[in-house]
């Protein structure tokens, strides 16, 4: 394994890390709930059959933070939809012995359901694995095809299946994540889920033929730029939130539903905004050892980023530079010099944590203080790697 290959995967395990942390403060009811999540990954992608279903798990396999399904879940419990004996995830016993049904409940398509559920309320519980699961495959399809688009040879310190098996077999199981994460999701018979996961998905794509339009441009204002970043991060974190509300009120009447799935909605879109923003300001401050990649590894590509943006503005030498005319890493990283030196990146990171605050306060307006305590620990780890 090369040197570069083992800090992308030291990264990805110290983002796995601060959500676990995240998890051992709520309890076990939570990670019980997110590891049935896990389980119910691995079955759906491995039953597409060799050798989609192969790429596809090993992609789902390859691990990550799993933010956007814990979103899901953390989003039913502030929605009201807590574990079936109404306590809060965060307190009591496990939610279950830990040992399978042996009379699950079955699926419109006969499988077993998730494995140690209360058979009382078996179907409330498999509607939101779903949902999660739903939510994640879809977030995995696009690194599958962001990773044909940049002709990247490694995710999370393993070969991507584009380097493993050529830019034909990648797009084919991108795909086949995608069409999996709707054929989950179409199971819970909710038509509004079903919107919520695809207008997140076209919003995606629109967010991507953006960044290639953008992509070496010389000026890019700041407005396009955050609508990218709705478009391409923050719709799937806000599509989570809505799932998980949505799931919680499948019995409640549907404007009270409609208005914990925008307040939670609104809240996400901005917890994926400022992920995106300290994302990018990453890729500019480095260093190697803890982003996973060389910085100005997406100036490199072409892309056009808050901190660029805003050094451009600051100094106008910096505003001549052609992103197109950049020679490999040594010029990518001096050019990263220049935008640090402009005071780029503090700004940056306000606008990211101004983000998060909003998120926050967004929060107590609707939620009383014991069902938004995780949504709030959700929104500082997303930032605090970034301290």
């Amino acid at each position: 394994m090369s040197a570069l290959s083992g800090v992308s995967a030291d990264r990805a395990t110290q983002d796995a890390d601060a959500v676990a942390a995240l998890m051992r403060s709520a309890g076990p009811r939570l990670r019980e709930r997110m590891a049935r999540i896990e389980r119910h990954l691995e079955r759906v992608t491995g039953e597409a059959g060799v050798p989609l279903a192969t790429h596809a798990a090993a992609t789902v396999s390859a691990g990550g933070k799993r933010l956007r399904p814990l979103l899901v879940v953390l989003a039913r419990e502030a929605a009201g939809g807590a574990a079936s004996d109404g306590q809060p995830l965060s307190d009591g016993p496990p939610l279950s012995d830990g040992q399978p049904l042996s009379d699950g409940l079955p699926l419109s398509d006969g499988r077993p359901a998730a494995d140690g559920l209360p058979a009382a309320t078996g179907e409330d519980e498999l509607a939101l694995v779903r949902a999660a699961t739903a939510v994640e495959l879809v977030h995995s399809a696009t690194l599958v095809h962001d990773d044909v688009i940049d002709g990247a040879e490694l995710r999370r310190g393993h070969p991507t299946v584009v380097a493993d098996a050529g830019r034909r077999m990648a797009i084919a199981t991108g795909d086949l994540l995608f069409s999996c994460a709707f054929a989950e999701l179409a199971r819970n018979n909710d038509v509004t889920q079903l919107r919520a996961l695809s207008d997140a998905s076209s919003a995606l794509a629109v967010g991507e033929l953006l960044q290639r339009e953008d992509a070496y441009t010389a000026r890019v204002a700041v407005e396009r730029y955050l609508r990218r970043c709705e478009l391409k991060t923050a719709a799937l974190f806000e599509a989570a939130c809505r799932l998980g509300a949505l799931v919680a009120g499948r019995d409640a009447q549907a404007a009270t539903t409609a208005a914990l799935a925008d307040g939670l909605g609104a809240f996400a879109r901005r917890i994926g905004l400022a992920f995106q923003l300290l994302d990018d300001v990453l890729d500019v401050s480095g260093p190697v050892e803890r982003t996973g990649k060389a910085r100005g590894t997406d100036l490199l590509d072409g892309t056009v980023t808050l901190p660029l943006i805003l050094a451009r503005e600051r100094d106008t030498e910096l505003a001549e530079v052609d992103l197109a005319a950049l020679d490999g890493p040594k010029q990518a990283d001096e050019l990263c010099e220049r935008i640090a030196a402009t005071g780029a990146l503090d700004e940056a990171r306000r606008r990211a944590l101004a983000l998060v605050a909003e998120a926050k306060r967004e929060l107590a307006r609707f939620l009383p203080v014991d069902r938004a305590v995780l949504l709030e620990l959700v929104a500082d780890a997303v930032v605090e790697r970034y301290r």
